[in-house]
């Protein structure tokens, strides 16, 4: 969503690195760029005229001129900048003191309401609540029988007494007031703590749509009124906001499709017009793809820092803490890390959702921004197919994987044979670095590591690698200090005394090739 205006901000940036001091010139410069950067990524002009003046402000004041590296002053007070204009701190939902916390979505139509209502609720379940899903969307065509759907993938019961209409040349029947109140007052009877009511859309703003909200509103008396904003709307973000927000009056802003190639201008216009937080983020068309907007990780990522909290977070999340012992274990046993193992990673890694989404959470200085967007999806599938085409030995010793094997699994896979290679010397590589790790070593190439072993001043002996697994340390203390030492000079260990072939046994005549 944000890549031309990260892309943007980050070149403007490179231009001040290694400066001991900014000039007025160089601010002004800056400031230019900045704002050019934002009007092209549709923010509203109100919004970049303000964000501007206080950079520009703060920049020549002396938190600037005193600072001992200026460039990187600068991209600290744009950093809390952005963090304020996109509402400054994460804003969490106000739970009523008195179950049911209800809560009403409000939108335009194809905003994707019906479906972040199914996310929402799946979210509220995973922290332990038992929400329920009202059906209020009687006018488009299978909305009620879309929220069903949703209702059933997220495991969260729907109320809709009411089907709605099935195609666009029927009128609507229903009403969807009624239908709002008794779905609060089922929830009550079922004890459901939290009410998510999905309310009808227009394809633009309208009397009748703005009466039928403030309508459901007074008859529901909701906790909180989340207005649904399709963050590829661009400059009509702010107009749309605003006349819901005089109408309805909303609570609190959720943004959907931040998937999309869109410029991004809606999600720093919304908040800082309408004085309403950005609550929540949608980032695809799956449930899962749900997540709390928190504006300082948003304003990383725009800025190319990464957002590596939000990572930590979903690891956390998805990543099964029993797997993560047992590979633990096993690297402080420096057992080898095999196929097995790494297609088990792989499942886990697979389970915090997209490798793009994941990587693109990552610095910007570890992977490049055309690096990312190249990234194939479907190469994980590729590998994965590769591995589970090998043999159970295979995956444990995969050493023993001559020319006629990997053609064998290269047909299983349905890939080229110059696919398993490549994949077998990666996967060489970081059984390698694995070993490199487990016996105390760095990995060669990263700061402090070592290319390989290096003598020492004195006669270069090798230390003893160092182990986390005491018992073994004992053990292979105990098999060095019983080692027999071979004598200097034997050439199969047998000392310094003359070799006799006859003990070896050989054909008749084969001595005078001996020497004998």
């Amino acid at each position: 969503m944000f890549n031309s205006l990260s892309d943007r901000l980050t070149s403007t940036f490179k231009n001040l690195r290694g400066k001991g001091r900014l000039t007025e010139a160089d601010i002004d410069g800056t400031v230019r760029e900045i704002r050019r950067a934002l009007l092209d990524a549709d923010v509203a002009v109100t919004v970049v005229r303000a964000f501007v003046a206080h950079v520009k402000e703060r920049a020549l004041g002396e938190e600037v001129s005193a600072s001992l590296n200026p460039g990187q002053q600068i991209v600290k007070i744009v950093n809390e900048e952005l963090v304020g204009i996109l509402g400054g701190e994460t804003r969490r939902l106000n739970l009523a003191k008195v179950a049911p916390t209800v809560i009403m979505l409000a939108g335009l139509q194809g905003a994707g309401k019906t479906t972040l209502a199914g996310k929402l609720a799946k979210h509220l379940k995973a922290q332990g609540h038992t929400p329920l899903l009202v059906a209020c969307d009687l006018q488009r065509p299978n909305a009620v029988k879309q929220l069903q759907v949703n209702g059933e993938r997220a495991g969260v019961p729907v109320y809709a007494p009411h089907p709605g209409v099935s195609s666009e040349f029927e009128s609507a029947t229903g009403d969807p007031v009624a239908v709002a109140r008794d779905g609060v007052a089922e929830a009550k009877t079922k004890l459901h703590d939290v009410v998510i009511v999905d309310t009808a859309g227009r394809l633009g703003i309208d009397a009748e749509m703005m009466q039928q909200a403030a309508d459901i509103r007074a008859a529901i008396n909701p906790d909180e009124v989340l207005f649904v904003i399709d963050a590829m709307i661009g400059q009509d973000a702010v107009n749309t906001a605003q006349a819901f927000n005089d109408g309805v009056g909303v609570t609190g802003v959720v943004l959907t499709k931040l998937d999309g190639d869109a410029r991004g201008g809606a999600a720093l216009s919304v908040a800082s017009v309408t004085g309403k937080p950005v609550m929540y983020a949608s980032t695809g068309e799956n449930l899962d793809d749900f997540e709390i907007f928190h504006p300082d990780r948003m304003a990383s990522r725009i800025l190319d820092m990464g957002d590596i909290l939000t990572l930590i977070e979903q690891a956390e999340q998805n990543w099964d803490k029993g797997e993560a012992e047992r590979m633990a274990k096993k690297f402080a046993d420096r057992e080898d890390f095999t196929l097995d193992d790494f297609l088990a990673q792989m499942a886990q890694i697979r389970k915090m959702g997209s490798m793009k989404k994941i990587l693109g959470m990552m610095p910007g200085s570890q992977i490049s921004r055309q690096q990312l967007e190249q990234f194939d999806e479907s190469q994980m599938d590729r590998i994965e197919a590769i591995v589970r085409s090998m043999t159970p030995h295979e995956r444990v010793a995969p050493k023993i994987i001559n020319g006629s094997r990997r053609a064998r699994i290269a047909k299983g896979s349905g890939v080229h044979v110059s696919e398993v290679n490549s994949m077998l010397e990666r996967f060489g590589e970081a059984q390698k670095m694995m070993k490199k790790l487990a016996s105390g070593g760095a990995i060669p190439g990263m700061p402090g590591g070592r290319g390989g072993a290096k003598k020492g001043a004195k006669g270069g002996k090798k230390k003893p690698a160092k182990f986390g697994n005491p018992a073994k340390a004992a053990q292979l203390a105990a098999a060095e200090a019983n080692k027999v030492k071979t004598p200097s000079g034997a050439a199969f260990g047998a000392g310094n005394k003359d070799f006799d072939p006859s003990e070896l046994n050989l054909p008749k005549g084969f001595e005078k090739f001996l020497g004998k």
